[in-house]
């Protein structure tokens, strides 16, 4: 079986991390490199984490990691990112001193630029965060597009509401294309293939109680209980949606990447608003790029492939 060469970007969030988790249980994914932004976290301890995973469930690989110096006018909520200096404590990831994945001195976008000047095959991308360091990228060297293969972007929806509620925003955004509208257009004005995995398959893969006690049940495995700490971190808000509701938003498209067969997919025509209240909006458009829309999930085939790789874990 050829693996699929995969660089990872994402934005340091405990579903971010988690997918770093699944993605080195993958035996279809040769990962490339790694790129963390400072987006849904602060970007030090999210490095941090993420090189700790590498080294902890890697198994040996040596994938290198560079930190992202992209920002925005539109940062998510405190609250959120704390949450990435808990995730790089945990004692599971804190056994083996000093950290042995390397840390490059340049930033994400330049790593991602490098990778693809030396393809010499088409590169899967997997975005799990906003997409401005793809844009910078594109912005740099445009001919490097031709080097992608398809990019899996866990951002964005075309449903009547997002899961932006910020005193100067309409609601109709997601986070991921909020924090950089900019971004999105550079994107999506380029020729990438996009697979989106947006809010309209990831509310169905709610973060339950009942999830969680069955990640605990199984804790004696350091791949369950790997996963049962991470997601002890979030609180369990159930009684009302916005900004508490835990979705696995990055998992599903990290899952996606490998196994689309768990999904229904949709042709669709999009577009996005870059400044105005609705900054962040996509939108479906006739003269739109043409983008790949995940649309649905089997739920149950969903966290049946996460066991099966979190047992895998060693």
């Amino acid at each position: 079986m050829n693996e699929m060469k995969v660089y990872f970007n994402h934005d340091g969030g405990v579903d971010d991390l988690t997918s770093l988790f699944l993605l080195l249980q993958m035996p279809e994914v040769e990962l490339l490199g790694v790129g963390v932004m400072g987006a849904d976290s602060y970007v030090e301890p999210a490095t941090s984490a993420t090189r700790k995973i590498i080294d902890r469930f890697g198994s040996g690989k040596t994938i290198e990691v560079a930190s992202s110096d992209a920002g925005t006018r539109h940062p998510f909520p405190t609250a959120w990112r704390m949450e990435t200096f808990s995730m790089t404590a945990l004692p599971l990831l804190n056994e083996y001193e000093p950290i042995k994945t390397p840390l490059r001195g340049d930033t994400a976008a330049n790593h991602l630029q490098q990778i693809l000047s030396g393809a010499n095959e088409p590169i899967t991308l997997l975005f799990t965060g906003p997409l401005t360091d793809l844009a910078t990228v594109i912005h740099s060297q445009p001919e490097l597009t031709d080097k992608i293969a398809r990019l899996v972007w866990m951002g964005g929806t075309f449903l009547d509401r997002g899961n932006v509620e910020e005193p100067e925003a309409d609601g109709h955004a997601e986070w991921n294309a909020f924090w950089d509208a900019e971004a999105v257009k550079t994107v999506w004005n380029s020729g990438i293939k996009v697979d989106m995995v947006g809010l309209e398959s990831t509310n169905n893969v709610p973060l339950t109680s009942s999830v969680r006690r069955h990640w605990a049940h199984r804790r004696q495995q350091v791949g369950f209980d790997f996963l049962g700490n991470s997601y002890a971190l979030v609180p369990e808000l159930r009684h009302f949606v916005a900004n508490s509701t835990y979705f696995l938003w990055d998992v599903l498209a990290t899952c996606y990447l490998t196994h689309p067969e768990i999904t229904t997919t949709k042709l669709v025509y999009g577009d996005v608003i870059t400044e105005g209240p609705s900054l962040g909006r996509t939108i479906l458009a006739a003269a739109g790029r043409p983008i790949k829309l995940v649309e649905t999930v089997n739920s149950v085939q969903f966290f049946d492939l996460i066991d099966t790789l979190a047992t895998t874990a060693k």
